[in-house]
């Protein structure tokens, strides 16, 4: 393949191949992942839900601006609909009642125990005191829209180099070297969307020290009893997100929703967290655990404020940042895609953005200083 490219995208998940699609309108990029497959971390351990009234206020507006595409994405993109019903409880015990508040102020409604009971058969309606729904969440197809960005990246001619890890950066004339161990790529513009590993990349290439730090979240999947009828549960988690569970593929995923920070890996389940995670679903759920089935874990990278970080480095020229989206980086891909190209072509931000109240310095890594 040609090894100059005008923009270079480190990074083959949900962010980098959508932002990597947008950009491939006017410029020549290729996509660099250090695994053999797009979407191997993260995206492709996704609990696969939109829910725009989740995340801080940043986040929550650009889920907002997603909606539309994943609602109506041409049919040269997705063959199928992006989002299915789903709905989410938020159960609430004994000892909860303070987060009732936080829920009603998301717009989640009341939902009657006796309501909740018909759409999950199998709930202990007397441990709980009270429960709201989210009506407004959906399933989100996160295979089907990462393979729409990537058919439309190629279409575009975006060139994809995998088993490519990048191993170092040098500049020459005012380009990028990129090292990798397939070879050196040379590019006007490197983009970072390289997830866990985003704050090891800065450092290779002395951008500013922004601290993304991954955290594990863990799951399994449970078999329950066919006349059980899980496919058509809602996701039920806990007040305070202390757990949840949704129905994947004819099972039941059940997460203890853990943010444990470690180190850029290939992440694994915590044992001890499923465990906690089993304890607290059998006091909601009428049904006994008695076979742990497949489990994963998955890291969701956080900046310490919580928001992402999208936008040039403070310290070098043309190194862009697009990390820390904190688990919400699915759902808000159609969004943050757009708008990172928007800043990288020093165009203004796309007006149903800036509509929904996004404050672009909340986002910027030049709210971190030098």
């Amino acid at each position: 393949m040609s090894r100059t490219f005008d923009i270079v995208v480190i990074g083959g998940g949900m962010a980098g191949f959508s932002a990597a699609a947008e950009l491939a309108k006017t410029h020549k990029v290729c996509v660099v992942e250090r695994e053999p497959q797009a979407g191997y971390h993260s995206t492709g351990r996704s609990a696969a839900t939109f829910v725009p009234s989740y995340g801080p206020p940043a986040i929550q507006a650009l889920a907002r601006a997603s909606e539309a595409f994943f609602e109506a994405a041409p049919n040269d993109f997705a063959a199928a609909p992006l989002l299915s019903p789903r709905g989410e409880v938020m159960m609430i015990g004994p000892g909860d009642e303070a987060h009732m508040a936080e829920g009603e102020a998301l717009g989640l409604r009341p939902l009657p125990l006796d309501e909740l009971k018909h759409m999950v058969p199998l709930i202990k309606t007397d441990a709980l005191i009270a429960a709201l729904s989210d009506d407004h969440a959906r399933d989100l197809d996160v295979d089907l829209l990462l393979q729409g960005y990537m058919k439309l990246f190629r279409a575009r001619g975006g060139t994809v180099a995998t088993n490519a890890e990048v191993t170092g950066f040098t500049r020459h004339y005012g380009a990028w070297q990129v090292q990798t161990s397939d070879g050196d790529l040379s590019t006007g513009m490197v983009v970072n969307a390289a997830g866990a590993w985003a704050t090891t990349i800065a450092g290779l290439a002395k951008a500013q020290t922004i601290e993304i730090t991954p955290k594990r979240r863990s799951a399994v999947l449970l078999d329950l009893p066919e006349s059980a009828g899980v496919d058509e549960w809602p996701l039920c988690f806990g007040a305070g997100e202390t757990f949840y569970f949704k129905p994947m593929g004819g099972k039941l995923m059940l997460s203890p929703a853990d943010a444990t920070p470690v180190e850029p890996h290939d992440a694994w389940a915590d044992d001890m967290a499923l465990a906690e995670a089993v304890e607290k679903f059998h006091k909601v759920i009428d049904f006994e655990v008695t076979h742990i089935g497949h489990t994963w874990g998955g890291l969701r990278s956080f900046a310490k404020d919580g928001n992402p970080v999208a936008g040039f480095d403070d310290e070098v020229d043309n190194f862009f940042w697009l990390a820390g989206q904190g688990g919400y980086g699915i759902q808000t891909a159609p969004a943050l895609s757009r708008l990172c190209a928007a800043l990288i072509d020093g165009r203004q931000i796309p007006d149903d953005i800036a509509a929904q109240g996004l404050e672009p310095t909340t986002i910027s890594p030049a709210r971190f200083g030098n």
